[in-house]
């Protein structure tokens, strides 16, 4: 029998783990825009709700069957709409993700406020792993206009360790457009203190030479107030390709 398979936080295979295809989907939890090529052959329990976490959608699950999480599992949950709303002030945000954070802090015995901040402070993605590492640990691939498309999303307290570790973060990106046959992969880093990212780029020049916004330097592209892939991003590069023609 083939395995059996929810797809959280993603619905489609291109962000899937390697097999997804093969196995059998029978449930997908989500809050993403809806694309790709996922199909299946019995009809599938599937929740995609506009807020701004994964883990706030799991919350409302949980209240719908009047259960509640154990004490670990809530601090889990809090976790991910922390992380995934900036403490509740990424554009994605929206009043249940506030309330269902409320909820999942009270059962988890902690002050959001500190955890934050302890949570942030846990450590550096830049600084603690290699720069494949960290281009892998929050990244989406897309289509759009037929250009395939990596973008990588590292939330930091503030930008020194990009400045620091910026060539061989440029040099991963090449290495990744080349391993995944893509035509444009980018690295956002967002410096969750001043509500600020910046972008690294690598790929098509046509792609690169359509961006707009101001250019720090060579491949770097200041985003002042951009902070969601989701919300900001994306919706932008989409518009870049879809001005091109197809690759």
């Amino acid at each position: 029998p083939r395995m059996k398979l929810v797809l959280v936080d993603h619905n489609e295979f291109a962000q899937a783990v390697a097999g997804a295809d093969e196995a059998e989907i029978i449930e997908v939890i989500d809050h993403h825009r809806l694309s790709g090529n996922l199909r299946t052959k019995e009809p599938i329990r599937f929740i995609n709700e506009p807020v701004g976490s994964t883990s706030t959608i799991v919350g409302i699950m949980y209240r719908m069957r009047e259960a509640a999480p154990d004490k670990s599992t809530a601090i889990c949950l809090c976790a991910g709409i922390i992380s995934d709303t900036l403490h509740l002030t990424s554009p994605t945000t929206t009043s249940t993700d506030k309330e269902i954070l409320e909820w999942l802090a009270g059962i988890g015995g902690i002050d959001s406020a500190q955890f934050v901040k302890d949570f942030f402070a846990a450590g550096s993605m830049l600084r603690e792993h290699t720069p494949d590492r960290a281009l892998e640990s929050d990244r989406k691939v897309f289509e759009e206009n037929g250009w395939h498309i990596s973008i990588s999303q590292i939330e930091e307290l503030g930008l020194e360790e990009f400045w620091k570790r910026e060539t061989e973060l440029q040099g991963a990106l090449q290495a990744l457009l080349t391993k995944h046959s893509l035509h444009f992969a980018c690295l956002m880093v967002t410096d969750i203190t001043r509500h600020h990212s910046v972008l690294l780029v690598a790929g098509d020049q046509r792609v690169i030479d359509a961006i707009d916004y101001p250019q720090a330097k060579e491949h770097v592209y200041d985003m002042a107030g951009v902070v969601s892939r989701k919300k900001q991003l994306f919706p932008y590069m989409s518009h870049v390709v879809t001005k091109l023609d197809a690759p």
